[in-house]
């Protein structure tokens, strides 16, 4: 056993010591300091502190949590928090052996940070930030005081770390999707003819808080309308009802969609419902661990080009696990801003996968499905895979 081993295990650090140290070398990082609230709790084992779940700002400031981490050198991490988590922590310790919980504002979280890089000698050393999500102010005030170190974009460096999910991720991740699952069917059964979309998307609100979830949103369409935002648009008889929503369970994102439809399906519907089944599966069936991630891309794409709907039609795929959007990186500005860069890469099992076909028919709707998939070694598993036809309302 190595030092740098034994110290992790003796410290109980929640992620992959040596991939992060890879990751950091790569990218020519010393120094880390991770400033979001997504990446703060991915490094700190999966803790987030309430307080700040829904929002950031307090005072004439806001909470910034700063997890620093030293290339091969984890007893040398620390957590700045909010005066708040010191009870936090007495509940249930945080690993980093050095813990600050005494800011209310940017400044101190940014002083305590300079202080920490100065205490472990590396205030001339390339230190990794996440530029999207460091404020300006604490920017300015770590740079300043820190005047002999680089700073680099880490950015990418966490995403690769956090690509690969474990197995306690990917249960999280299921539970998200089947939740979100079960709770849409809840909701379009409960639908009337009558029902607004305000009154569908606050069902599906309930339905999913009363599962566990923390409910982030919820895209819905009725008839032949493609607007998805809330109103008092009203569902009628034979249209269709496309809801399309994102829950949250303990950080990690389910997001899919499915299809209602107010009596019973005719023989169009169950046609164009059809199509976006057949490019999901042609997508589907390229999805296994060493496959390129653009072979599914490409799949999907191909089956859409033969389709009938083709030109009404669009298909996506994006990796996805504490926010929606996360590596692998498939596509190449479609529709979120990022390059493919995980496209003429392969795909490694424990990988998650959204993966959506969307129908904008001129007369019958907003007409899609979204899927959530974890790459195997010899394939994929499907995440909440119920509901995936057309579901009744006012069943």
């Amino acid at each position: 056993m190595n030092d740098q081993t034994g110290a992790s295990e003796r410290l109980a650090v929640p992620f992959d010591v040596e991939r992060l140290d890879r990751l950091m070398d790569e990218a020519g990082i010393d120094v880390l300091l991770a400033t979001s609230k997504h990446n703060a709790q991915y490094l700190l084992g999966g803790y987030r502190f309430i307080f700040f779940v829904a929002m950031d700002a307090i005072g004439h400031s806001r909470y910034l949590p700063v997890v620093a981490y030293e290339k091969g050198r984890p007893e040398h991490s620390a957590y700045i928090a909010n005066r708040m988590e010191g009870g936090e922590h007495v509940n249930r310790p945080f690993w980093p052996p050095t813990l600050h919980a005494s800011c209310w504002n940017t400044a101190e979280a940014s002083d305590l940070a300079v202080e920490h890089v100065k205490k472990i000698g590396k205030e001339n050393a390339r230190i990794g930030i996440e530029p999207g999500f460091m404020p300006i102010d604490a920017y300015h005030r770590i740079t300043s005081n820190l005047k002999g170190a680089t700073f680099v974009d880490a950015t990418g460096v966490l995403e690769r770390l956090r690509a690969i999910k474990s197995t306690a991720e990917l249960a999280k991740l299921k539970h998200a999707s089947e939740m979100i699952t079960d709770a849409m069917q809840a909701t379009i059964s409960a639908a009337r003819e009558g029902s607004t979309k305000a009154e569908i998307i606050e069902q599906l609100r309930r339905e999913e808080t009363n599962r566990g979830l923390h409910f982030e949103y919820c895209l819905l369409t009725l008839g032949a309308s493609h607007n998805r935002a809330s109103s008092d648009q009203a569902w009628n008889a034979g249209e269709v009802l496309s809801i399309d929503s994102g829950g949250n369970y303990n950080g990690y994102i389910g997001d899919l969609c499915r299809m209602g439809v107010l009596g019973e399906p005719d023989a169009e519907l169950e046609d164009l419902l059809a199509e976006v089944e057949a490019i999901q599966q042609a997508a589907f069936a390229q999805v296994k661990a060493g496959a390129m991630g653009g072979d599914l891309v490409a799949a999907g794409q191909q089956r859409l080009k033969s389709s009938s709907v083709a030109d009404c039609t669009d298909f996506f795929a994006h990796g996805m696990g504490l926010i929606s959007h996360e590596a692998p990186f498939l596509m190449t500005n479609h529709p979120v801003t990022y390059e493919g860069v995980d496209a003429s890469r392969p795909l490694e099992a424990g990988m998650v996968l959204s993966v959506e076909t969307t129908m904008l028919h001129p007369t019958r709707g907003f007409i899609k499905l979204e899927d959530t998939l974890a790459v195997t070694a010899d394939g994929y598993e499907m995440f909440g895979d119920r509901g995936r036809g057309w579901n009744r309302g006012g069943s």
